[in-house]
């Protein structure tokens, strides 16, 4: 009996990773608006019965690409932090690395990377299932400045006092044991690093910026430099 229950779930994995390849493969042909269950089943061979054992709606289905993605991203985040981290990288190279392999895996994987920082799809509102996968990447910076701030310290940014509020709330929601200022710059580093991966993988440096890996990595440094960490 195991070996009959071993063998099906075998084929309900092979089957549920058809239909991811199948639903990316649409994305990249024609967004996230236009994904849906039956030409999914259609383009598989399947009946739309037969689908929703897998995905009973779009949004769940959505909701599955939605978190490979994050999950790969973070997974590409955290390994190059620890590899950074293995050799003996101080904090704000190891903040480059970590940023570089954010850029490089949304150079890689452009559809997906349009899925999760792209425009919200319309109709679909992400679940609660998707914000622990979401936040592995960014954890992964916040994981390198809170590490820099118990070692040998970090300098602190300007924080206005009308801002000291709404930075203390996000610290205790997030980056428990920063100071304040640390963690609005934080977030402010993370909302340029996206718009800069943003602009290259939408095309928005077309014309503007021809070497993009220098760019990237003087960028890349100087949000390392504006969250206080130390370059040694």
């Amino acid at each position: 009996m195991s070996t009959v229950r071993g063998a099906r779930e075998r084929a309900r994995i092979e089957v549920t990773a058809a239909i991811k390849d199948e639903a990316r493969r649409m994305l990249a042909a024609e967004g996230a608006a236009k994904l849906s269950l039956r030409a999914v089943a259609r383009e598989l061979g399947m009946v739309s019965s037969a689908l929703y054992r897998y995905f009973p709606s779009r949004d769940e289905l959505l909701t599955a690409l939605i978190v490979d993605a994050y999950d790969s991203v973070g997974t590409a985040a955290e390994e190059a932090d620890a590899r950074a981290r293995a050799a003996g990288a101080p904090p704000r190279a190891r903040w480059a690395e970590v940023c570089g392999a954010f850029r490089a895996w949304a150079l890689a994987h452009p559809h997906e990377y349009s899925l999760i920082y792209g425009s919200p799809v319309p109709g679909y509102s992400a679940p609660l299932d998707t914000v622990g996968p979401a936040a592995r990447a960014a954890n992964t910076l916040i994981g390198i400045v809170r590490a820099a701030h118990q070692g040998h310290g970090i300098a602190l940014p300007p924080l206005p006092a009308a801002l000291r509020a709404e930075a203390e709330r996000m610290t205790a929601d997030f980056a428990e044991g920063l100071p304040p200022e640390v963690t609005a710059a934080l977030v402010a580093a993370w909302g340029q690093l996206v718009g800069l991966v943003s602009c290259e993988v939408f095309g928005q440096f077309n014309r503007v910026v021809e070497d993009r890996d220098a760019f990237f990595a003087h960028a890349a440094g100087q949000l390392g430099h504006a969250v206080g960490l130390p370059s040694v």
